[in-house]
């Protein structure tokens, strides 16, 4: 082989493996980083409620949003609550009003289950959160005769987050907004529930 071909693959082969060592660092950021999303929510996990960590703007000084969170809309107040399935099912209760809600389910893996304040029946929004060995058992000791209201959602993990975004229309309906975001239950669901 010349000198000019040894050169040529040589920076082949660099380039290929410069390349693999970039693609491998940016996937693994989400797994290596400290503060990421979940290590910050899992300070929530003995929470019975949502916390607030970022409030909708009431006139005065923002709230801090514990420096974890991007910049956020001054309308929205964000909750979040963790959860670990090994602890059994964990129920998520929200009471709706007249502000918009969101709740989104999260996992390691990004979110995985979204849903509004409109699917609300009678003003209460229910979700289960399980693993499919709990679901599996919740449906075995099932009652055919009784009718269910909440929603079951199988977790891709048995780790991770909610989060509870409210909007708040109009300045007066800000501090609403916050009380709302901070109110979401997020409890196990114990065996004689």
């Amino acid at each position: 082989m010349t000198p000019l071909g040894r050169f040529i693959l040589a920076t082949l082969c660099g380039l290929v493996l410069a390349g693999l060592v970039h693609v491998a660092t940016v996937l693994a950021i989400p797994y290596l980083a400290a503060g990421n999303a979940m290590a910050r929510a899992r300070a929530t996990l003995a929470n019975d409620t949502s916390v607030l960590v970022h409030a909708a703007e009431t006139g005065g000084p923002a709230e801090a949003a514990e420096g974890w969170l991007p910049p956020q809309d001054p309308a929205v107040a964000v909750g979040v609550c963790a959860y670990d399935l090994d602890d059994g099912p964990v129920r998520i209760t929200a009471e709706t009003g007249p502000l918009l809600e969101t709740i989104a389910l999260h996992g390691r893996n990004g979110a995985y289950y979204a849903i509004t304040d409109q699917a609300a029946v009678r003003g209460t929004v229910e979700l289960v959160i399980m693993t499919r060995r709990q679901f599996d058992e919740a449906l075995a000791t099932a009652d055919e005769d009784e009718r269910n209201r909440d929603v079951r959602i199988i977790a891709p993990s048995r780790q991770g987050f909610v989060s509870v975004r409210v909007l708040a229309a109009l300045p007066s309906q800000q501090a609403q907004a916050n009380e709302a975001a901070r109110s979401v239950s997020c409890t196990i669901d114990g065996p004689d529930e």
